[in-house]
């Protein structure tokens, strides 16, 4: 018999916060290493919500030099998109791809992103869950 696991739900403020001391550990919580019953095989995460995502900071001269690239499967098709672009058109794929790259690359790595909600600005849809503010 399976055994259901509770499954809480975190608040994490990204304003003024470094994108990558920020995702790496939404990715902890993502993966429930911080749980006692940690297994690598079992999906026993949380659910992670961030607002003010588009005030994120990066830290030296990314802002200027760091580039989002994906290809998109035809001839020629490899697109690039700088840091500047990438936070004013989809400030959210910005704190996904960070937490997405320091989750194992597994089969419950599609699962555990899942649990991942992002938001620009400092309202969100989840206020029924009663999430625990994280201070990071």
């Amino acid at each position: 018999m399976k055994k259901q696991t509770k499954r809480q739900w975190y608040l994490v403020d990204a304003e003024d916060k470094t994108l990558g001391r920020l995702a790496s550990p939404i990715a902890k919580i993502l993966q429930g290493k911080h749980k006692p019953d940690y297994d690598p095989a079992k999906d026993l995460g949380d659910f992670v919500i961030v607002i003010n995502c588009e005030k994120i900071k990066v830290s030296g001269r990314k802002k200027d030099q760091k580039e989002y690239t994906h290809y998109t499967g035809f001839m020629g098709g490899l697109k690039k998109m700088s840091y500047k672009e990438m936070l004013e058109q989809k400030p959210t794929e910005i704190i996904k791809n960070a937490v997405l790259g320091m989750l194992p690359k597994n089969k419950l790595r599609t699962k555990r992103i899942l649990r991942l909600k992002i938001y620009k600005g400092p309202e969100h849809s989840h206020k029924g869950q009663n999430p625990i503010k994280l201070e990071m």
